[in-house]
């Protein structure tokens, strides 16, 4: 069975709302990548030099990343060798197998939760890049679920930031524990724990700031925060989760390396895919920070924050080339 014919039937097991999401999220990084890859594809048929080359121009615009993309060229050169392909139309369903590989990586992407009790999520990331916001739509998510959801307002650095959240908790309907502009977010965070273990929360959803305006390096007061919150339970933060704006594309990436060494990063969230066609730097994000990528934001709505799901994204990104070699095959049968 074909790799498109494969990918069409697991996704068919998924829910049509979350594939249809994937699809109009990905829209213009569908029509400024796979467009072009088609476009190539109808004007050479023949896969010589100048075919890589311009593949690979077209690879790099999509943001997938220089180094991500001089493998996957010699991977595609090895595969064209060893099964001696001489029709480029015959490269697609390769070239869409190796984009699910690279971005499925070894680990499991789904959202640690805690075995015993309280689950907390630290979120870090810099200002402008949605953090609030995914926490507003990850609360309504988990209440959605029937989880009981605290907020903690841990960004007391950034103007109307702490009046931000409560506009989240309010449209939710649930609890944002804050202290004044200006104080200690390790203080904040302090009392959001022992209001959480109160309170018998499941789920604690942790904003930190995303600079200071004091001399006090940002890492070191994120590292201040992860201590008091391992300090009061042990096994926490069960995710520290960076936050990136995907319309931003390689400056998301040096975003991510930055955190990454400092923050003990263990996901992240690529927010407003929607809004931009380098939706390739999911896959250099992968593959450079080798951290699996847990949520994305494919819209405005409170229920646009998705689970990433390598799957639905390269069958969104294919999705035309996918009909239309099912019809093919279907045609021939």
């Amino acid at each position: 069975m074909s790799f498109f014919k494969k990918l069409k039937e697991s996704i068919s097991s998924k829910t049509e709302a979350v594939t249809n999401k994937f699809k109009e999220g990905l829209a213009k990084t569908r029509n400024a990548f796979v467009e072009k890859v088609e476009d190539l594809i109808l004007r050479r048929k023949k896969i010589d030099e100048e075919f890589y080359e311009e593949l690979e121009e077209i690879l790099i615009g999509a943001d997938v990343g220089v180094n991500t993309v001089m493998e996957l060229i010699d991977d595609l050169r090895a595969e064209v060798r060893k099964q001696k392909i001489e029709d480029a139309a015959e490269l697609k369903p390769i070239l869409s197998e190796k984009l699910v590989k690279l971005l499925k990586g070894d680990e499991n992407n789904s959202l640690r939760v805690s075995d015993n009790g309280l689950t907390v999520y630290l979120f870090v990331g810099v200002n402008g890049v949605g953090k609030t916001t995914t926490i507003g739509k990850l609360a309504h998510r988990f209440k959605q679920q029937g989880k009981k959801v605290l907020l903690a307002a841990g960004d007391t650095f950034r103007a109307g930031a702490i009046e931000q959240l409560e506009v989240w908790g309010q449209r939710v309907g649930v609890d944002v524990i804050k202290q004044q502009a200006g104080s200690d977010p390790a203080a904040v965070m302090f009392d959001a724990v022992q209001a959480a273990k109160t309170r018998g929360v499941d789920i604690l959803l942790c904003d930190t700031a995303g600079r200071l305006q004091n001399k006090v390096n940002l890492m070191e007061e994120l590292n201040k925060i992860y201590r008091v919150i391992s300090r009061e339970v042990p096994d926490a933060p069960h995710e520290v989760l960076l936050v990136l704006d995907a319309t931003t594309g390689q400056n998301a990436l040096s975003q991510a390396k930055l955190f990454g060494d400092k923050t003990g990063l263990t996901g992240l969230v690529l927010t407003k895919l929607d809004g931009t066609a380098k939706g390739g730097i999911v896959v250099a994000i992968r593959q450079e920070m080798n951290i699996p990528v847990k949520l994305v934001g494919l819209g405005e709505k409170m229920d646009d924050l998705e689970p990433f799901d390598s799957e639905q994204f390269v069958h969104a990104l294919f999705a035309g080339l996918i009909t239309e070699e099912t019809v093919e095959e279907e045609t021939q049968a």
